[in-house]
């Protein structure tokens, strides 16, 4: 029988990086069951803080349901909530709320009331923004900044889109997409430009229902309050939502994408998992495995099916300084449990993808995060088409690429939409294109750092990044000019000058991947001070504790004792670890981790392999 009381240790009380949620104080039922959730909590998050995994059963084979896409794009965490089907993860708990799980199909409550011929508002603007995430936002403040009257539109409580969902610091330029500054701040910038626009409206938790063919917008809000807006112009800034994956048991309670995970822990932060598997090695998987690991989640492993990681070569080698094991060349064979994940089996793959035989390994985990890649929503452009509307896009709606790139992307949208309303092609930089292909440039070739030619003695910053990508933040915090990105470019790797360094800090804790540290010979020529910047939390960090140190790649180099730990600024939050380290491996420090933290070890039970047919379809909408 489950527990009557939510229990604490699904919910993270302490975080390196985000402050700490209010308590648990709005009561509802799950069944007969009382439940406590926050203030303003989605029904799927109270849940699975309270331990409940299972939402409903599928009409079809009766298989358990939970949540899978945490955005509203998929069906999976239907409940009845008060009688009503809806999706748990878009409606907020009330005070006193029943809800009640889904088996089978639900049936929708009789109606109580006809609406009133003539009664739906009908509004008029200039623009129609589709989507309050990081393209949305830049757009509408740069029509804001150009008075024209302009409406943002999302169907979240809270403005931000998905860098609501985003701990790390941003890749990029400084000046034109705030890099080196968090994903969630990177959010509350733009939203606090936004409000000074009096042109500029916003409305929240509203959902487009369709774009018509008199070139009107249904916009439902709140689920209750339905409008017409006519505007001259749309701009689809609604992002993109995650691919599928088909294996057997990927719809087991458990199996997430990995923005829904990014919503649980950084958002909500509810501890949805102990030990998570992730499938997919570009940057959406490799940052989801470190959100997890801030969030106090055991990550027991990785696979990308390519010969190497798609990601950031930084990214990945974050979680491998962390004991994270990587798999490239390998793929999912299937998730493995009666009604939740127990386990994952993957196995190495050939030249054409295809499992190895005798090359499978079995995972246990309680969690899979499946990271496969985005698809624009572009739907709402098509229908703007066919209704003659004319329409822009912006950020994943238009391709899909970093974050950083769709602030950039929001903004020339909106030049462009304001020569449309203009009636002529405005004259736009050809700077700006420029700038925003550079931001949205792939990584180059992966390779490991050159350490020959650093400064034996002073004090110096050493580079553990050697593969180019667009970031400057080191090269722009740099007050002396020690750090330099040749050429000015944005996407080339950074280089010493031969300036000398004060050891201020600043690139250490500035660096988004950190893959920067200090090595300070000035006391001690033999035993420099390395520096190594940290951001998983503090718990048993201390001076005198016993760490492991590892190279860039996650090689363990030797232990040591930890020196001291130096706190960066406030909107950093990254530390420094100080650790006397031989000189023969100084430069070399990127990282380390503790030797005490278990491993994660491979199982092998005896499952019998069930292919999946190549036609094979899976449906997780209504």
């Amino acid at each position: 029988m489950e527990e009557t009381t939510p229990i604490s240790g699904r919910r993270i009380g302490t975080h390196p990086i985000l402050k700490p949620a209010g308590e648990a104080s709005v009561p509802f039922f799950w069944n007969v069951r009382k439940i406590l959730a926050r203030e303003g909590e989605m029904i799927s998050s109270a849940l699975l803080a309270a331990g409940i995994h299972v939402f409903g059963h599928h009409p079809r084979d009766g298989s358990p349901q939970g949540m899978f896409c945490a955005n509203g794009q998929c069906a999976q965490c239907t409940v009845l909530a008060d009688g009503v089907p809806v999706k748990g993860c878009m409606t907020a708990v009330k005070q006193g709320m029943k809800v009640e799980p889904v088996n089978g199909l639900p049936s929708l409550p009789a109606a109580l009331s006809k609406a009133a011929p003539g009664s739906v508002e009908e509004v008029k603007v200039d623009v129609l923004v589709l989507g309050g995430g990081p393209a949305g936002l830049s757009a509408a403040a740069e029509l804001g900044a150009l008075g024209v009257r302009t409406l943002v539109v999302d169907d979240k409580h809270r403005l931000g889109g998905k860098l609501l969902l985003q701990t790390h610091k941003f890749f990029g330029s400084i000046e034109d997409c705030h890099a080196g500054t968090r994903g969630f701040d990177i959010a509350h910038i733009l939203e606090s430009r936004l409000s000074t626009f009096s042109s500029v409206s916003v409305w929240t938790d509203s959902t487009v229902v369709a774009i018509f063919g008199d070139r009107k917008v249904g916009i439902l809000t709140g689920g209750t309050i339905y409008r017409i807006v006519t505007p001259s112009v749309l701009l689809n800034a609604a992002g993109a939502r995650e691919k599928a994956l088909v294996f057997p048991g990927n719809t087991l309670p458990g199996i997430y994408g990995a923005g829904a995970f990014q919503t649980l822990v950084n958002r909500d932060l509810v501890k949805c998992a102990e030990e998570i598997f992730v499938i997919g090695g570009g940057n959406v998987g490799l940052i989801a495995a470190y959100h997890a690991l801030q969030a106090g989640i055991g990550v027991v492993g990785l696979v990308e099916a390519m010969p190497r990681c798609g990601g950031y070569q930084v990214h990945a080698d974050k979680i491998k300084r962390l004991g994270v094991p990587v798999l490239t060349g390998h793929t999912v064979l299937r998730a493995n449990g009666p009604d939740r994940v127990e386990s994952v089996t993957v196995a190495a793959v050939d030249e054409n993808f295809e499992p190895l035989p005798g090359t499978e390994k079995t995972f246990a985990c309680d969690t899979v995060l499946v990271a496969v890649g985005l698809n624009p929503i572009d739907e709402f452009s098509r229908q703007a088409e066919e209704a003659g509307l004319p329409v822009f896009s912006a950020g994943d709606a238009r391709e899909i690429a970093e974050a950083s790139s769709a602030v950039f992307s929001g903004k020339i949208a909106a030049a462009e939409v304001a020569g449309a309303l203009a009636g002529n092609r405005k004259e736009i930089s050809p700077d700006w294109y420029q700038k925003v292909d550079l931001l949205k440039t792939h990584p180059g070739p992966q390779a490991m750092p050159g350490y020959n030619g650093y400064p034996t003695e002073g004090i110096t910053p050493v580079l553990h990044c050697a593969q180019s990508i667009p970031c400057n933040p080191c090269a722009s915090v740099c007050d002396r000019g020690v750090i330099a990105i040749p050429g000015n470019s944005l996407i080339e790797s950074p280089r010493l000058t031969g300036e000398d360094c004060t050891g201020c800090h600043k690139c250490l804790f500035i660096c988004p991947g950190l893959a920067i540290t200090l090595v300070d010979y000035r006391k001690d020529s033999q035993y420099p001070t390395v520096s190594v910047p940290y951001e998983v939390g503090t718990a048993g960090l201390e001076k005198g504790t016993r760490v492991e140190l590892v190279d860039c790649a996650g090689n363990v180099l030797r232990d040591a004792k930890v020196l001291a730990v130096k706190q960066g600024k406030t909107q950093h939050k990254t530390l420094a670890v100080k650790i006397l380290v031989p000189t023969s491996i100084a430069l070399r420090v990127a990282g380390f981790r503790a030797p005490a933290e278990p491993g994660f070890e491979e199982m092998n039970p005896e499952l019998p392999m069930l292919p999946i047919a190549g036609d094979a379809v899976v449906c997780r909408c209504e």
